[in-house]
């Protein structure tokens, strides 16, 4: 049985708002991506798995738990970062860790003096005083001290400069390597490639596709970047029946699709052409979601 489980999950909250019959399946010690834009229902989605919302219809489970029902249990079995950080009356990031501690039976400190260390945090400002990224950087602590086997990870690394949100990456390998099941929402697609087994894209409210990071990554359709040594070669080869996603003849430069059955083909008609050089374009997982985007929109 899945770790987490939603099935058929709506919450409707009008004029298009909200998240509509969603289903997912995670499994333990599986990282999960969850990306969309904003208002895509990313939030709505992590506060049902928190169980701070009453879903319309369908349900989600932690661990054959109820989200709704059982949701102070759900608390006690994760490890949360929130989307909003809001945190309680305590006068430095010190006291609110020790109070998180506190209340999470955690008695030895020293992961949470770790991570600390690894974002290069100052707990002892005040709370009221703190950047939004030094705030996000005491939500993680806080979320990651419990070292709990379930991590709910709503945008965490907002408010984090690039190096922070590397130092975090590595943070969530760690965890990852420990076995820990991930579920993360996110808009930047990078993170969900460094870190994520599987990734979700919601699209206003609706699941538009689930796949496995490395299956898009091992896309059977390849691009090449291609500069030819003459303009005569370079109109010689684009008036043939190739799939070109980009054309530069100021530069005698082509962007060409081409299916993995064809790899072969398509390189023995490159040996007829003089080229200046020619090299693969990573297949991402940007570039797959956004063409789910156009096959949308083109199906509308």
């Amino acid at each position: 049985m899945p770790l987490i489980e939603v099935k058929n999950l709506t919450k409707d909250y009008g004029d298009g708002r909200g998240i509509f019959d969603v289903s997912l399946e995670i499994e333990r010690g599986e990282v999960f991506g969850f990306v969309g834009t904003n208002g895509a229902g990313k939030t709505t989605m992590i506060r049902h798995l928190m169980g701070f919302l009453k879903p319309n219809s369908g349900r989600a489970a932690i661990d054959g738990l109820d989200c709704w029902n059982d949701s102070a249990k759900i608390k006690s079995l994760t490890g949360y970062i929130p989307g909003e950080i809001a945190f309680p009356d305590a006068p430095t990031g010190t006291d609110f860790l020790k109070g998180q501690a506190d209340l999470l039976g955690v008695k030895d400190m020293s992961y949470a003096n770790y991570i600390t260390e690894k974002l290069q945090l100052d707990p002892t400002a005040k709370l009221n005083r703190m950047s939004k990224g030094m705030k996000q950087k005491t939500a993680i602590v806080a979320a990651f001290m419990g070292d709990r086997e379930i991590l709910i990870l709503d945008e965490p690394t907002t408010g984090l400069d690039p190096l922070m949100r590397v130092r975090f990456i590595d943070i969530l390998n760690e965890e990852k390597k420990k076995g820990k099941t991930i579920f993360m929402s996110t808009h930047l697609f990078d993170e969900v490639e460094d870190t994520c087994d599987k990734v979700a894209l919601i699209k206003d409210g609706k699941i538009l596709a689930v796949k496995s990071t490395k299956e898009i990554r091992h896309n059977e359709n390849k691009s090449y970047k291609i500069e030819f040594i003459s303009k005569q070669d370079y109109k010689r080869f684009t008036a043939l029946d190739f799939s070109f996603e980009e054309k530069k003849e100021e530069q005698n430069q082509v962007i060409v699709n081409v299916c993995d059955d064809s790899i072969n083909s398509f390189f023995t008609v490159l040996k007829e052409y003089r080229i200046k050089f020619i090299s693969e374009i990573k297949y991402t997982l940007e570039k797959y979601f956004n063409s789910l985007y156009k096959e949308r929109q083109n199906n509308v």
